[in-house]
């Protein structure tokens, strides 16, 4: 069963780019792990909820993240997602 990460953010950010590369590494080692990627300015509502806090990650609807990438609370999460 694969864990769907979710990453909201928009092109030319580069926060974005670097909370992207953490995730798909974090992928590479564990596995497991999709990632879903949101473009904050396709829906205004979303562009004017994030702007001010991209990169926001997420796993299953709850925030892991915002605007710095934290590897570690990522992978916390996952393991109590997964369970023992």
């Amino acid at each position: 069963m694969a864990f769907v990460v979710t990453l909201y953010g928009r092109d030319g950010c580069h926060l974005c780019d670097e909370a992207r590369r953490s995730i798909l590494a974090l992928a590479a080692e564990l596995g497991g792990i999709e990632l879903a990627e949101v473009d904050i300015e396709s829906d205004d509502r979303l562009f004017a909820a994030y702007l001010e806090r991209i990169p926001v990650i997420e796993l299953d609807g709850r925030e892991i993240s915002e605007l710095e990438t934290d590897p570690d609370a990522l992978r916390s999460a996952l393991a109590h997602t997964v369970g023992p």
